[in-house]
């Protein structure tokens, strides 16, 4: 979620389980957030150009990620994706080309999220299973038409705010400052600054108790149904 979003829905998140194949997806090592320090970072808007960078930093620091990805662009930087899977991040739904969903009729809505859930399975092997709508924007038919694909919508507890200062040491600043237990932090793998950001901010969570994990991984504790949304925005009525 890469634009300026002001709401119907108070800021919030949530991610993808991703279903391993064969000689895909790596396994993810099980973490109980109900009994360890837990937090999601999650990356919008992908796959961005510096995806492989971030990957290698996860990958250093034995840290997990959710990515939110656009269709269009995993079927630019298919690669990436691929690898997002196989090194055990959850791929999650962001729409097809970014729209507004309260904007939209239901069928380009069902276009939007079937597209993506498509071009992801073909790359890297799995199914998305959380959806993030795009700019945080949702509303009663677009969680019925969650609910169809079988997916609850994940928002954020805070962001980085990266997309709008990318300068690395405010981005690092703001994003330790919102860091909570359970908490989910909505970035940008576009945003250089962050990607830069990201080995100084894995160090510093994980020396503060965090286990970086999946989104999936941590609102495994609030058994979430297929249309729901969480965090649950203030005024949300199902």
């Amino acid at each position: 979620m890469s634009r300026h979003f002001s709401s119907l829905l108070a800021i919030a998140c949530v991610a993808v389980t991703l279903t391993p194949t064969a000689a895909q997806a790596k396994p993810v090592e099980e973490v109980d957030c109900t009994q360890v320090k837990c937090i999601a970072l999650t990356f919008d808007d992908g796959p961005g150009q510096y995806a492989g960078t971030l990957l290698d930093t996860l990958k250093k620091y034995n840290a997990k990620a959710t990515f939110f990805l656009e269709g269009q662009y995993v079927k630019a930087r298919p690669a990436f994706a691929k690898r997002m899977a196989v090194e055990g991040h959850e791929l999650g739904n962001h729409s097809y080309k970014h729209p507004n969903f309260t904007t939209l009729e239901a069928p380009a809505i069902r276009s939007e999220i079937k597209k993506t859930q498509d071009i992801v399975k073909q790359v890297a092997g799995v199914e998305p299973k959380l959806l993030r709508p795009p700019y945080g924007m949702a509303d009663i038919e677009t969680s019925d038409i969650a609910a169809e694909f079988g997916m609850p919508m994940i928002l954020w507890t805070a962001g980085s705010r990266d997309w709008a200062t990318k300068n690395e040491a405010e981005i690092k600043k703001q994003t330790l400052e919102v860091a909570k237990e359970n908490g989910i932090i909505l970035m940008h793998d576009w945003v250089k600054q962050t990607v830069d950001a990201m080995p100084s901010i894995v160090r510093t969570l994980q020396s503060r108790g965090y286990h970086l994990v999946t989104v999936s991984t941590l609102v495994k504790q609030y058994n979430l149904q297929p249309g729901d949304i969480f965090p649950v925005p203030e005024g949300w009525e199902k």
